[in-house]
């Protein structure tokens, strides 16, 4: 599984089906801070990614 980071680093994971929320939890983000697309679509963190997924990990501008 591919995990495209918010600065554009790509980790390459496991094939094991996980919950986007681990993935979050693992990387040390916050779900609050960001929005998850899985092979390009928006998904919620309770989601699982497997195999030859992609998953894309995009932080959310937010201010003033």
């Amino acid at each position: 599984m591919q995990v495209i980071l918010p600065d554009k680093t790509l980790v390459t994971r496991p094939g094991d089906p996980v919950a986007i929320a681990a993935i979050l939890a693992d990387l040390g983000i916050l779900p609050a801070s960001v929005i998850v697309l899985k092979n390009e679509k928006l998904v919620p963190e309770d989601v699982t990614a497997s195999g030859d997924d992609q998953v894309r990990i995009i932080r959310i501008a937010h201010g003033g």
